[in-house]
């Protein structure tokens, strides 16, 4: 079982605690209705789905109730770390690094 540390409420709790939602950092289309169907599909649909460090949206449903994103290594599962929702991604050289040591 993953341990997820929620950025919001600063504890680290199992991933019954959490839900997974989706690939973090997708950009909403500025225009919508202008969109193709072939482009909305595109957004609505499309997922890099890596394999290794993956950008990814959760968010704590059984407690602060909000979405955070969170750094995983898909191969591991190991969570590398967890940032609140509108920050931008972390230097992963730099947490690797510190990581390592």
């Amino acid at each position: 079982m993953l341990q997820i540390f929620c950025p919001y409420c600063e504890e680290l709790l199992p991933e019954t605690e959490f839900v997974y939602a989706g690939e973090a950092h997708i950009d909403r289309p500025v225009s919508p209705s202008e969109q193709t169907d072939e482009e909305w599909a595109e957004f609505l649909f499309m997922r890099k789905n890596v394999k290794g460090i993956h950008f990814e949206r959760w968010r704590h449903i059984h407690g602060c109730g909000r979405y955070f994103n969170v750094v995983r290594n898909t191969i591991t599962d190991k969570i590398i770390v967890t940032y609140k929702a509108g920050e931008p991604q972390p230097d992963l050289s730099k947490i690797l690094e510190e990581q390592n040591q």
